[in-house]
């Protein structure tokens, strides 16, 4: 059986305490934080023990670490239960580590994995914790693994990444040069500046347009239900899919990335049965010049609307290089405003943003030094289920690594793809980057997915759909939202010159059409393929008119 020492480890850094405002990462972050579930929200971590490491190093390894990075010494001071307005640097301070020893047959990984879900269960406390839950496992005295639990107020994925590179060095005893990049109170001073300012203005404006335009919600079929946000995930590794991917960015000049997310567009956009797919790309703004190497949370969505009517890939590469980098751009926005944005737009357009498609290109957060070590998979592609994720979409996919062997996860909602769809989409997306290396693909109505995916398309057979504007919606689940969100027994919607008509029997009861329309909208949320009428007829009560 293993057991278990904890070691304090102080760090006293050469700088004095500083206070400043909350970068907008944090802020945004932080709202997450204190919204989501801790295990959602928290992050884990497995970091490999280089060869020759000792205890003493590892740990004097983490103290550098700490007196390094501001952020590793931040917290967000005042209540719990509101949100915080000011992030303080301490100059000194404690954390514990963790060092666990294995007897001769457990297995480190397995123990790390355990450490680290229940670490990620339990919330950090923001005005007080250091922000790394960090286990050493060992066996008979030597390091194998340091397991490692992050609280995304401070640290985002990249800048998770960077701090591994960083260990890797100083757990065998070597230097590091000074950090360079900016610290989260000098990226708070810059955002507050007036080109910073304008920035969120910019930001502001692109997010408007997108919510007020485009498809609120990218599925929207007969299959769509509920969402549950513990999705199974099935993980994809493949050598080829990598050298494909390398052939098909040569070929057409783009990105790794654009081209991915192009084939990553076209296969939800055939599986949705429409043209223009809206996605999150998460953690999207360290394009920002100086950004590259912050340690820090930047994390904040970019916003794209990728418009798949193209007569082919090649065109869909460019276009969506162009998305990305537009959206990339306007990724640094004041999240306050954002959701009070969100709420705004729902409120005249009856239709609520649905997160249905995310990306998260994770594949800069492991070394190159490290990716290269990890052994080849036993087949390619190699398919691996694992545990599901609470994840709040209803298709994400995780990019871990683009070169020497492709990696990413799939995060699928069952109404979405279930497990077998979930594999045909994996191996859907490697057949068109492998088309994508050798030639033009066509696309379109006469294109070539049907044939080369054999996944399911959206139909919209069962209930009663309308098309109104960008949406897609059933006048059935209408009906249900409108039972729901005003105890009503008597409900009948339609569809009048463009508009979403409801007649609504309320009784007794004493509502104004403006009060019924904010009950409803209130009620949206997982009511996917529902709407808010633009005109109520309400009987009994009050009359009727137009909200």
């Amino acid at each position: 059986m293993s057991q278990q020492q904890d070691v304090v480890v102080e760090f006293s850094a050469d700088t004095p305490e500083v206070e400043g405002p909350l970068t907008l990462g944090q802020d945004n972050m932080i709202r997450c934080l204190r919204h989501d579930e801790p295990s959602h929200m928290n992050k884990q971590a497995t970091w490999a023990v280089p060869a020759g490491a000792d205890l003493p190093t590892c740990e004097r390894a983490l103290q550098i670490l700490a007196e390094r990075h501001a952020a590793l010494r931040t917290v967000f001071p005042g209540p719990a239960d509101r949100q915080p307005e000011r992030q303080r640097v301490r100059s000194a301070g404690e954390f514990s580590v963790h060092v666990i020893a294995l007897s001769g047959d457990e297995d480190p990984a397995e123990h790390a994995e355990r450490f680290c879900w229940d670490g990620r269960r339990q919330a950090f406390d923001l005005a007080e914790d250091f922000p790394l839950r960090c286990a050493l496992l060992t066996r008979h005295g030597v390091p194998l693994l340091l397991a490692v639990v992050i609280c995304h107020a401070q640290l985002d994925g990249v800048a998770t990444g960077l701090l591994y590179q960083e260990w890797l060095t100083l757990a065998v005893g070597g230097t590091l040069p000074p950090p360079t990049a900016p610290t989260p109170v000098e990226v708070a001073g810059q955002e507050r500046s007036s080109s910073g300012q304008r920035r969120t203005r910019a930001a502001l404006r692109h997010w408007e347009h997108i919510l007020a335009d485009q498809p609120s919600a990218v599925f929207a079929d007969d299959r769509i239900g509920p969402n549950d946000t513990l999705l199974p995930t099935l993980g994809v590794r493949s050598p080829a899919g990598a050298a494909a991917l390398a052939r098909a960015a040569q070929r057409t000049g783009a990105s790794n990335s654009a081209v991915l997310l192009a084939c990553y567009a076209a296969l939800a956009a055939h599986r949705a049965a429409r043209t223009t797919v809206v996605m999150a790309a998460l953690s999207a703004n360290r394009h920002r010049p100086g950004l590259a190497g912050h340690i820090g949370t930047l994390a904040q969505d970019a916003l794209l609307a990728v418009d798949t009517d193209c007569p082919d890939l090649d065109t869909l590469i460019g276009r969506t290089q162009a998305q990305a980098l537009s959206g990339y751009w306007h990724a640094t926005f004041d999240a306050e405003r954002i959701w009070q944005l969100i709420e705004d737009v729902a409120h005249r357009r009856g239709a609520r943003f649905a997160r249905h498609v995310v990306v998260n290109d994770l594949s800069a957060t492991v070394p190159d030094a490290v990716a290269a070590t990890r052994p080849d998979p036993p087949a390619d592609p190699d398919l691996a289920w694992y545990p599901a994720e609470p994840t709040p979409t209803r298709l994400m996919l995780n990019i871990w690594r683009t070169t020497g062997c492709l990696e990413f996860t799939l995060h699928t909602h069952p109404d979405v793809l279930d497990r077998d769809e979930t594999e045909l989409f994996a191996h859907a997306l490697l057949r068109l980057l492998d088309l994508a290396g050798r030639r033009t693909v066509r696309l379109g109505p006469d294109g070539e997915l049907a044939a080369l995916t054999g996944l399911p398309v959206g139909r919209r057979d069962k209930g009663r759909w309308q098309q109104l504007g960008t949406n897609w919606i059933d006048l059935d689940a209408v009906t249900d939202l409108l039972r729901t969100a005003l105890d009503a027994r008597n409900v009948e919607v339609d569809v009048q010159e463009g508009e979403l008509t409801a007649t609504v029997d309320i009784g007794e009861a004493t509502i104004t059409p403006e009060q019924a329309h904010a009950a409803v909208v209130a009620a949206l949320p997982g009511h996917d393929t529902a709407m808010a009428p633009h005109r109520y007829v309400l009987n009994g009560g009050s009359g009727s008119g137009r909200d």
